[in-house]
């Protein structure tokens, strides 16, 4: 899909980093975007900054999503691209200094991170499935997903967030095969470390213990990154069913 002028666009975790990112490329591009997140002050402005259509989601809701989806699709009618960027990252030993972890951090972590990932991914590719196609090939719409390396190399503490995005690289084979038929392609990022708000809550030691295994570039990877690979995956048709590692070709440690 090249000519996305028109386009209708949606991003979750819209309001900051990659997801804000990636909804000014796509803006920029011509797409009309609606930025869902349930930090709307920050995705109102985003939103205004790039005349984009902020919507407040609960991602891990049906009905907040089967909501935001109806006033998306009301303002710029069905969308043909979803960037699914929300998520959470808090570290939880199994069994640390004050015993076992909590089960409610575990279920809070997969059910925004993966859960939530699927809520949105399966009404918007419902309604993906019901449009024109827009290539020779019959091409529909292009869904794009947020997993993590962690999902290979998930580091000590990292358990339920490893799992979370785990589930999400998983999923990609078998939901792109069977939307491949409706002619929607399914793919996955896999960030490293990523210069956003998010690793700001990790301690200074350890995110220059982490740059520092990096081969090169020995650096975090910038939020515009990631949005220029899912833009490059949206206008390469042949891309489908796979997981692409964003991450100066580093690999994670135990700790």
């Amino acid at each position: 899909m090249k000519n996305l002028h028109g386009v209708a666009a949606i991003v979750t975790g819209g309001g900051s980093g990659m997801g804000a990112e990636t909804a000014r490329m796509l803006a920029s591009e011509g797409c009309k975007v609606s930025l869902w997140d349930i930090n709307t002050n920050a995705a109102q402005t985003v939103a205004e900054d790039i005349g984009a259509l902020c919507v407040a989601c609960d991602v891990t809701s049906s009905e907040s999503v089967e909501e935001a989806l109806n006033k998306s699709r009301q303002a710029h009618g069905p969308a043909r691209i979803l960037v699914n960027c929300a998520g959470i990252l808090i570290g939880k030993r199994v069994a640390g200094k004050d015993g076992a972890a909590d089960l409610d951090h575990f279920e809070r972590v997969i059910q925004i991170n993966l859960v939530g990932t699927f809520n949105v991914l399966r009404l918007v590719a419902e309604d993906m499935s019901k449009l024109d196609t827009v290539t020779e090939s019959g091409e529909r719409g292009v869904i794009i997903n947020a997993a993590s390396i962690a999902a290979f190399e998930g580091q000590i503490g990292q358990a339920a967030y490893a799992a979370s995005k785990g589930g999400i690289v998983s999923m990609t084979l078998p939901i792109a095969r069977e939307l491949g038929k409706f002619g929607i392609r399914v793919m996955a990022i896999a960030p490293g470390a990523v210069d956003t708000a998010m690793m700001q809550q990790v301690p200074d030691d350890i995110r220059q213990h982490i740059g520092d295994e990096i081969p090169f570039p020995k650096r975090f990877a910038k939020p515009e990154e990631f949005a220029s690979l899912a833009l490059h995956i949206i206008n390469n048709e042949m891309l489908n069913g796979e997981i692409i590692r964003l991450d100066g070709g580093s690999r994670l440690g135990p700790k």
